[in-house]
């Protein structure tokens, strides 16, 4: 890694979570930074002269309120969750560097998506209909409970519910059930779940960078299809509704008290124009969208993570560093996530049609370690992102819909 040029004036980062593009953005960034990752990050970090400290995640006991105090007393300012699992983390963290112990509740709001909802509700912010389950009973009553609030009739299909994880980031563990029968196929473990009822609407993502309680960059990213396609900025469809999108995140921030660091929230806007909130994380999106914002504006997005978390950051930083939202972009960057369609695999090869398209930039793909293809439950991990980059919001958008019925394994 580089020698770091400091500015004193500045905050000192802690980076909780390994993520590479995080470290290289960081090390060619003026703040003093350290990563905070499980031991095996550290062979990497000694080889690479990368400032770090080991911490396990998974283990929260008595000694939590060590890794604050190694922190603090390293004169460490703020603490950046990069994953799911270390949102909480970061809270507990800098209520004590920053003295704040209400950091700590609200990252807990931000964890756990029932308590989530309940805050947001409270907040004046449409959601839907949510309750937790502790078993399958459960889920079958608040199934029948939801189709008779919709007036359903014998025979009518049932509307589908939706179960989640209650910690988990994004499609994790996420089903969707629309019969009794569907629910013996829950395994007990996955309980306590958090259900709601279905929207229907357009699903997008909003990545807001906040700074004194105010937005600094808002990104609307377009889903194609939930859990395999994302691009950015969105169609000028979507893009629309940005006066309404950014009032809703304005209500979010008041309502959850946030006053800097970065937001992705999800939303549900229907045919009429109405504004439902899903789930708001306290981290970057997964997808490599902070990489897809780079592709389409130039900026480094986990830069501006760093800047919207350092108290030191000034307004004149902010102003300076993030674009103008869509005017500023170059052109659309999206990626698709992809699954092997058949069971058998023997080889990776990129559909000549994909690699040839004028928009297609890079893929991560790896050929397949075994020949039988998991079977996937609920939404699994895709194997592998696809990047394209084109000059048209409405050809990307039909591109990545495409890809999902090509065969990348075969």
């Amino acid at each position: 890694m580089s020698e770091q040029k400091y500015n004193p004036e500045k905050g000192y980062v802690a980076l909780l979570g390994w993520s590479l593009n995080a470290v290289e953005a960081a090390d060619k960034f003026d703040r003093r930074y350290v990563v905070v990752a499980p031991d095996w990050a550290e062979a990497y970090c000694k080889e690479h002269d990368i400032p770090y400290v080991p911490w396990n995640f998974e283990r929260l006991n008595d000694r939590s309120v060590e890794i604050a105090q190694t922190l603090k007393d390293m004169g460490v300012n703020v603490a950046i969750p990069l994953f799911e699992e270390t949102v909480e983390w970061a809270g507990a963290i800098n209520s004590v560097l920053m003295d704040k112990p209400r950091l700590f509740g609200q990252a807990m709001l931000l964890r756990d998506k029932a308590l989530m909802k309940r805050r947001a509700q409270l907040g004046g912010i449409r959601v839907g209909i949510f309750e937790e389950a502790h078993d399958k009973g459960d889920v079958i009553r608040f199934l029948k409970r939801v189709n008779q609030t919709l007036l359903k009739l014998d025979g009518d299909p049932n509307d589908p519910i939706h179960l989640k994880a209650f910690d988990k980031a994004g499609c994790l563990g996420h089903r969707v059930i629309r019969t009794p029968d569907e629910v013996d196929t829950i395994p007990e473990e996955e309980f306590p779940v958090l259900m709601e009822s279905h929207l229907d609407g357009w699903e997008f993502a909003v990545e807001a960078w906040i700074h004194n309680g105010k937005i600094a960059f808002l990104n609307i990213s377009e889903y194609v299809t939930l859990g395999y396609s994302v691009f950015v900025p969105a169609t000028p469809d979507l893009e629309k509704y940005r006066a309404q999108i950014t009032a809703e995140i304005e209500k979010l921030i008041k309502t959850f008290d946030i006053d800097f660091g970065f937001v992705h929230p999800e939303y549900f806007v229907t045919s009429d124009g109405t504004m439902y909130f899903g789930e708001v994380a306290y981290r970057p999106p997964g997808f490599k969208v902070f990489e897809l914002l780079e592709r389409a504006y130039g900026f480094n997005a986990y830069q501006g993570l760093i800047l919207a978390f350092d108290p030191k950051t000034t307004d004149e930083e902010i102003k300076a560093f993030f674009p103008k939202e869509v005017v500023d972009a170059k052109g659309y960057a999206g990626c698709f996530g992809v699954y092997p369609r058949r069971r058998v695999v023997s080889k990776l090869e990129i559909p000549e049609e994909t690699e040839n398209h004028e928009y297609f930039e890079s893929h991560e793909l790896t050929p397949p370690l075994e020949e039988t293809v998991t079977k996937r439950t609920a939404f699994g991990t895709h194997w592998g992102l696809v990047y394209f980059f084109g000059d048209d919001p409405y050809t990307m958008r039909d591109l990545l819909k495409h890809q999902e019925e090509l065969d990348f394994y075969v």
